[in-house]
């Protein structure tokens, strides 16, 4: 029997995203966004209101990028997320981490973290019930670490942060435990 346990962001796994931008001195802020997805083959939407400073700088640059936070750097992505740029403008350099410039748009690319979407501004859509940034992914770019021998990006190497709403709690990804559209097979043949 299941419990009724009120209204709260009941989906598991959330990403652990870092959105990156410079603001219009150049300063680079980083935040970290669960609220995050791909919504297109070529496109990442961000659900991230307009007060952010991060959100500030993407509408400022028209560029922004998205990295994938892993276990190797939990504790600063999760700094990335208590502190803001809005009362903080130097909390990426208080990190000792490293930004390089992107060669496909105008945002930085924070060093250490291993998978990056190098992204334009597509869209931002303001309604009275979401704010979204939609950003056109231009380039993706893996650490060779994460790679499997064919150049693709191997989950199990890659040791992705998950988010948990429930309880706070941050996670890793783990085994592979069947194939996507390949599991289910056998049931599509009955229909």
């Amino acid at each position: 029997m299941k419990k009724d346990l009120g209204i709260i962001p009941a989906v598991y796994p959330m990403p652990v995203l870092m959105v990156a931008a410079y603001d219009e001195n150049g300063q680079v802020n980083v935040m970290n966004a669960a609220w995050g997805m791909i919504s297109a083959p070529d496109k990442v939407a961000l659900f991230i209101s307009e007060g952010h400073k991060t959100t500030k700088n993407i509408l400022a640059t028209k560029a922004f990028t998205v990295s994938i936070a892993d276990r190797e750097h939990m504790d600063v992505a999760d700094y990335f997320g208590i502190a803001t740029g809005n009362k903080t403008p130097d909390k990426f350099d208080r990190t000792g981490y490293h930004a390089l410039r992107s060669a496909h748009v105008n945002a930085p690319i924070v060093d250490e973290f291993p998978v990056v979407m190098e992204c334009e501004l597509a869209e931002e859509v303001n309604t009275p019930n979401l704010h979204c940034i939609v950003g056109k992914i231009v380039n993706v770019a893996a650490d060779e670490k994460v790679l499997d021998p064919n150049g693709k990006v191997n989950p199990t190497k890659l040791n992705a942060l998950i988010f948990d709403q429930f309880q706070n709690g941050y996670y890793v990804t783990g085994e592979q435990v069947g194939k996507a559209w390949n599991a289910g097979a056998a049931l599509a043949k009955q229909q």
